[in-house]
């Protein structure tokens, strides 16, 4: 013992000591519990969108009665520190006070006409006098509209039907891309929903990410077909997977030898990673973007865009269909243009990106100093946990079964007053409200959830 102590307290050496730490008290969920099962009374599961239902971690799921700053309160009054943020729409954070404030000031003068307003001109003229990539847009009412419009506008634009889609990436519930991948390098779609018809799923050709053979294999096959490409702008729904700018690129070039366009879904990285996402952050000109979530300031909103030439076959100047009854709704619009004035100012992506980057780089350093099998994937201010330490650009290479060590830091992190998305694939975000404190006391949970991780396994 006294050995242990001098080299304990020797300025010469440091010895490391690891640090376990106890589980805490599961949180009480007695009043979510009770919502819920109230729930399944009127709704599929509980729930309006199927990843709320906790499913894949502990517990039942968390009824929110309040947001604020960076965070939340549930019906229980557990109050967490909120790394989901909506799914990522409230990059400001919780009831941002200019947000609020423009959305009341436009609620008094009404909330819906079914006809055109200023907000639609102004809010259009913030995105497009920022955002070289794009001349044209239209607003829609959800991201997964957005993306179905965009693919219907490719197909009457190109006269071809099929489209190039990537293993892994979610595009919303459209029938034509709620579509896995088949058994061979280059498929034919296969529903991954009951209710679509597999006449939809032949329209759509799977391939793997980050793979040039395939989607050269693909062209080859389908000379003449493929109508475009489309690619989450950085592929955010099944894991963080960060493609190579070579990769990108690529498909630009082959979109462009083949007459084909390419898509890029920004609804998740749209004015996320900067004002003018991942076109911006790749430097590559997509034929059509799609925008959703952080557009809307919190509301129901989604956009997509290209140049004029492409953006003139929508009707009523082309023949290409698409309507809504509450697109350019003005309390959307109201809120859109309140968020998008804060992200426009000088130095906020700058700050923001820093600020998260330095969350990310001390939870790495503390799973590497204790040799976990732990990764922090990160770009803007998106980040992604996975428990491995390989790098992965593929939904193929994220292990199954580090779902369940996700589960147990799930619950853990909730206990210590930290709210995540309940599904392992999913990513956090990091708004501009949470605070150094915040992310202080983020941090320090994060190290104890890690450590009953791995004391566990």
């Amino acid at each position: 013992m006294a050995n242990f102590l001098s080299k304990l307290f020797s300025k010469k050496e440091e010895v490391s000591i690891p640090i376990f730490h106890a589980d805490k008290p599961d949180i009480s969920r007695d009043r979510s519990a009770e919502l819920f099962e109230k729930a399944k009374n009127y709704f599929p599961g509980g729930v309006n969108s199927p990843v709320r239902a906790f499913k894949s971690v502990y517990g039942t799921p968390l009824f929110i009665e309040k947001g604020d700053g960076c965070r939340l309160w549930d019906a229980d009054g557990n109050e967490f520190i909120d790394f989901c943020c909506s799914w990522g729409p409230l990059i400001l954070g919780h009831n941002h006070p200019a947000v609020r404030e423009k959305v009341t000031e436009v609620m008094q003068k009404g909330m819906s006409f079914g006809a055109p307003t200023a907000l639609e001109n102004e809010l259009a003229e913030l995105i497009l006098s920022h955002n070289k990539y794009l001349e044209k847009i239209r607003f829609v009412s959800s991201g997964t509209e957005a993306v179905m419009s965009a693919i219907r506008l490719a197909r009457g634009y190109t006269k071809r039907d099929k489209i190039l889609k990537f293993e892994g990436c979610y595009h919303g519930h459209v029938d034509s891309l709620l579509v896995k991948a088949g058994s061979g390098l280059v498929t034919f779609g296969e529903t991954s929903s009951a209710g679509i018809p597999k006449s939809f799923a032949d329209e759509t050709i799977v391939v793997p990410l980050n793979d040039q053979k395939a989607v050269k294999e693909a062209f080859k096959r389908f000379k003449n077909q493929l109508a475009a490409i489309i690619i989450e702008g950085v592929p955010a729904n099944n894991g963080l997977l960060i493609q190579d700018k070579a990769f990108v690129h690529f498909l630009r070039d082959i979109c462009t030898k083949n007459k084909s366009l390419l898509i890029f879904d920004e609804v998740i990285t749209g004015f996320r990673i900067g004002f003018e996402g991942a076109a911006g952050y790749y430097e590559v000109q997509p034929d059509i973007i799609t925008y959703g979530k952080i557009v809307g300031g919190g509301l129901p909103v989604g956009v997509y865009g290209a140049s004029a030439a492409i953006m003139s076959h929508i009707s009523p100047e082309g023949a290409v269909y698409q309507a809504g009854t509450l697109s350019g709704n003005p309390v959307a619009m109201a809120a859109g243009i309140a968020q998008l004035s804060e992200l426009a100012k000088p130095g906020f992506y700058k700050d923001l990106n820093a600020k998260t980057q330095e969350f990310v780089e001390s939870i790495q350093r503390y799973a590497d100093t204790h040799n976990f099998a732990f990764k922090v994937f990160t770009i803007g201010s998106i980040f992604w946990f996975a428990f491995t330490k390989k790098d992965i650009k593929t939904a193929e290479a994220i292990d199954p079964a580090s779902m369940d060590e996700f589960k147990i830091m799930h619950r853990e992190l909730l206990n210590r007053g930290i709210y995540m998305g309940p599904s392992g694939y999913e990513v956090g975000f990091v708004s501009a409200a949470h605070t150094k404190i915040d992310l202080e006391k983020a941090k320090r949970a994060i190290f104890e959830s890690l450590d009953i991780v791995f004391r566990k396994k």
